[in-house]
This record gives structure tokens, sequence and C-alpha cells, in this order.
């Protein structure tokens, strides 16, 4: 991939999950710049991933082509005002991974005249294999939308929404996501552990089959309701495991919840705005 300066304000998980990835498919650690308040996490990105860090957030701006915020939602209003005029003098391409902080807020925050790309990855990024949605204010320019979906697309999937509304349905799907899938698996580890299995038996069976799941619904040109159909068979354990799971209502409370993780998504937005 072609080599541009990327800053991040905030070195935090999310933040060091998408600098892992593009260090793994291969950006150069020296052409990355990391800011923090946390002296502790400056270091151990230093140490780990060997790439600039520096306490001044204004050394990171002058220092790169696209700045990534990184933050915490609730700091970014402060983050972000205090950038703002060095952002506008450098003209910088803004990437925000911030979840539930729309364009709108950003714009007032930055300057109306910023380039914004307003985006959701998630942490499979740190390895390779994150999925990101992207939204692009009317600011960004096509060169501007290439060098934000090449950043993401280094750590997995990116793809563009028209409506940054469609933000707040990815960031209850895909964002919060890998921990839905987490809490599946958990949960089968635990009934394999009561149903005699050690616990390595159990996880290593656990883990390959979702990975052998999500692969086969990766390569299939079927939905994932006729890839179930086709793997239980009538009057087998896989039926009747299934039928306990719809006589749970398990699909009416995954909807329940990626409905909630949509709506609290909104209503942080909404918070952000009287910021």
């Amino acid at each position: 991939m072609k080599t541009n300066k990327i800053g991040f304000i905030g070195g935090g998980n999310m933040a060091s999950s998408l600098i892992s990835g593009l260090i793994a498919s291969g950006h150069v650690p020296e052409q990355i710049w990391v800011s923090d308040i946390n002296p502790d996490t400056l270091a151990g990105l230093k140490q780990q991933l060997n790439v600039n860090t520096s306490a001044s957030n204004d050394d990171i701006i002058n220092a790169v082509d696209v700045v990534v915020l990184a933050v915490k939602p609730q700091a970014l209003s402060a983050v972000a005002q205090s950038v703002a005029a060095l952002i506008q003098q450098k003209k910088s391409l803004v990437v925000s991974i911030a979840a539930g902080v729309n364009q709108s807020s950003l714009s007032r925050w930055l300057g109306n005249d910023t380039a914004i790309v307003r985006c959701m990855p998630n942490t499979p990024a740190l390895v390779l294999t994150g999925a990101t949605a992207l939204h692009a204010n009317l600011q960004v320019t096509a060169e501007q939308r290439n060098l934000a979906e090449s950043i993401l697309r280094a750590v997995g999937i990116a793809l563009w929404v028209e409506n940054e509304t469609e933000l707040d349905a990815v960031t209850a799907v895909s964002g919060s996501g890998p921990a839905y899938y987490f809490l599946l698996m958990e949960a089968m580890e635990k009934a394999a552990l009561e149903l005699g299995l050690s616990v390595g038996t159990a996880r290593l069976l656990v883990q390959q089959t979702a990975l052998g799941a999500a692969k086969i619904a990766l390569e299939s040109v079927e939905s994932p309701e006729q890839l179930r159909q086709r793997v239980t068979s009538p009057g087998g354990t896989t039926q009747k495991a299934v039928e306990t799971f719809e006589q749970g209502g398990f699909t009416e409370l995954v909807s329940k919840a990626l409905h909630a993780a949509r709506d609290h998504s909104v209503e942080m937005s909404k918070q952000m705005e009287s910021f």
C-alpha cells in the first residue's frame, strides 16, 4: 500500500488494533504517530510497535497527512476543539472512529470546512479481519476518500454507506458484534464443560467451529438461513438444539439486543450535540 503519514490522537484498544493491523499489512511503523494523555500507553506502543509517540496532539497533527481521532466519545469535544485551529491551518483530513459522535458535532468542534470521514471499525482489525463502514462529509475529496478507505481496508473490509444515520446500525451489527460472538462462544464453552469435556478441548472445539462456520458463510453464495437448513438434518441432534434456541426466543432476543445497541448509539449522538 502507499505509505502515508498517519496520526492517531488516542492510543487505546481500537487505535492499537488499527495500528497493529496497519503494520501487519505492511505499513511502515516510522510513518505512524500516536499521542495519548497516558505516558504508560505511549511507552507500551513505542516498545511493542516501534511507532512515533508524543504527549502533544499538535506534534502529531504537524507530522502527518491524516489525523485519526481515537479518543473516547466523552472526551472528543474537548480534544477536537483544542486542535481545531491547527487542523484548519493544515487542512488535515480527519477520520473519526468514535462511536455515536456524528459529523454535525465534529464539524461544529473542528470547523465547518473540515474534511471529515466518520467510520465504525471493529476490534478484529487487530488480526486483519476487521469490518468498517465509512461516511464522508461534502468537504472530503475523492483522493481523501481513497486515503481513508486505504487505511481501514488495510485491516479488513471497508465499505461506504450513503447516509450517515446508517452508522448507528453498523455500530450495533459489526462495531459491537464481536462481543456477541464471544458471548455465544463463552456460553457454548460453559455448556461443553457441563457435558464433561475438558477446558482445552471445549475451547478449541468452540473456536474452530466458529471459524469454520464463518469461513463457510463468507465463501458461500447461500444465505445464513439456507446454510443452517443444509446442516440441520430432520429429526437429528442439530434440529433439536435449534428448536431449543427458537423456543427460548433466540431470534427475537438478538433483534432486541441490536435495536438496543442502535438506539444507544443514536442517544449518544444526541448527547454529544449538547457539548
